[in-house]
């Protein structure tokens, strides 16, 4: 068992240097000193703190631009610390009138709307979900990022910045990490798969689902075009930040209309394939292993969906033993690095008598089940496969609950998860509904 984290909350350094002897393969270059001084600290007293700063009618006319009233809570909502539902609610408390909240509560609809194509999905999130919308010209997409991006050196003073800022903070504005996948996928041609990998990486929020599927929707593999800026729209959102002094200002690889811009870089329209209209069906219910009597003492899994004790399985059962576990597939997979790591922990850090293992989740769980006396696991509902296909594998040895998240939206009369425009169609009212009042 890693040792518990408790000792070390509100001890960021001391915590760095545990998790960089027992993460060896997450230290990178600066990562002890950028790990040191992440700016957002992890757990729920953090999350409640940002949570009171949101103001959904700021949020609404500003979002867009970089320096605008943006919430910063998808950290804690990509862990779990904090519920669709409860942001929806402190956003509608903040409201004078439920329509001042809508645009705030539809761009967490997009997180829900992530999940639910997830669910249905699973892996295959990773592949190219439609043929491309338009064919780029140029050669073989590579396969690896270049050095001069990671080493922030490429001379384009924005794309080096949001460089500088995701290994830095782990965090990126909504539309730097359009610009900058943008630009790699379809200026430099990186395959989108590399570029949502190093995002994973980095991102505090990292959350495969809202990431890679974000990153088709840019490749145009996940949308009805793929998504493109030219230096007017980076300007406009940056309050030219960065394009006055920029060595390569008027000859950039973004200088010019759209239209040029699309003629530039992809093969004229002829050449698209044809696309039928994408239908995705909604999963079915999430049910692991096989139907056993429901457990009366559980061990409370928490998985990286579920790092507080607002867990639904911790809820369901405050008085059970909790344990985590992390998964050697998971760290060889994304390849955390340090400062997601410090993140993870420093939510952890915050749930009392949580154990912390180093393993196949299956086998520990089952074990610590079995030492501790727990007759089952109990879960938080969660779109992960890799958690999933655990949760069967321990169904076949005991029963597994699975406790449901707070109500966002009323999803039963969904049929198809082909655009998020259908899905919000059918789901958005609904959103706008405060927990209390959903049924």
């Amino acid at each position: 068992m890693i040792n518990s984290l408790t000792d070390l909350a509100g001890d960021r350094p001391a915590l760095v240097a545990r998790l960089a002897a027992a993460f060896p393969g997450s230290v990178q270059g600066h990562a002890l000193e950028t790990a040191a001084r992440l700016p957002i600290r992890g757990g729920r007293q953090a999350a409640l703190a940002q949570l009171a700063t949101i103001d959904p009618v700021a949020y609404a006319t500003t979002r867009n631009h970089v320096g605008g009233a943006v919430t910063k809570l998808s950290p804690w909502i990509r862990h779990g610390v904090l519920a669709l539902a409860e942001v929806r609610d402190a956003a509608l408390a903040r409201a004078r009138v439920p329509e001042d909240a809508t645009k705030l509560v539809s761009e967490l609809g997009w997180r829900d709307y992530w999940r639910q194509v997830y669910a249905a999905l699973g892996n295959a999130i990773r592949r190219d979900i439609e043929p491309p919308a338009m064919r780029r010209r140029g050669g073989q997409p590579l396969d690896h990022m270049p050095d001069d991006v990671l080493t922030a050196t490429t001379g384009h003073a924005c794309i080096d910045a949001f460089v500088r800022t995701l290994h830095d903070t782990g965090w990126l504005h909504n539309h730097e990490r359009m610009w900058l996948a943008s630009w790699l996928v379809h200026t430099r041609g990186v395959r989108w798969q590399t570029g949502a990998d190093w995002f994973l990486e980095h991102l505090l929020d990292a959350d495969p689902a809202s990431n890679h599927l974000s990153w088709q929707w840019v490749a145009g593999t996940f949308s009805a075009k793929p998504y493109l800026f030219n230096r007017e729209n980076l300007e406009t959102f940056t309050a030219g930040a960065h394009c006055p002094t920029c060595p390569v200002r008027g000859r950039c690889d973004v200088e010019g209309t759209y239209d040029d811009l699309t003629a530039r870089i992809f093969a004229p329209a002829g050449g698209s394939p044809d696309r039928p209209p994408l239908r995705i069906s909604p999963a079915a219910p999430w049910r692991p292993g096989r139907d056993m009597a429901r457990p009366r003492r559980p061990l409370v899994w928490l998985t990286l969906d579920t790092l507080a004790t607002t867990s639904p399985a911790a809820l369901a059962w405050p008085e059970q033993p909790r344990v985590f576990v992390v998964d050697p597939d998971w760290l060889a997979g994304e390849r955390p690095t340090l400062k997601r790591l410090v993140f993870i922990s420093e939510c952890l850090a915050e749930v009392p008598g949580v154990e912390i293992h180093l393993g196949d989740p299956a086998a520990v769980l089952l074990a610590r089940a079995t030492a501790l006396g727990c007759d089952g696991i109990a879960v938080a509902d969660t779109p992960c496969p890799r958690v999933r296909r655990h949760a069967d594998t321990l169904g076949g040895s005991l029963p597994v609950v699975v406790e449901p998240w707070p109500r966002f939206c009323r999803p039963e009369g969904v049929r198809d998860l082909g655009r998020f425009s259908r899905y919000w169609s059918k789901v958005g009212a609904s959103a706008l509904v405060p927990t209390a009042q959903q049924r």
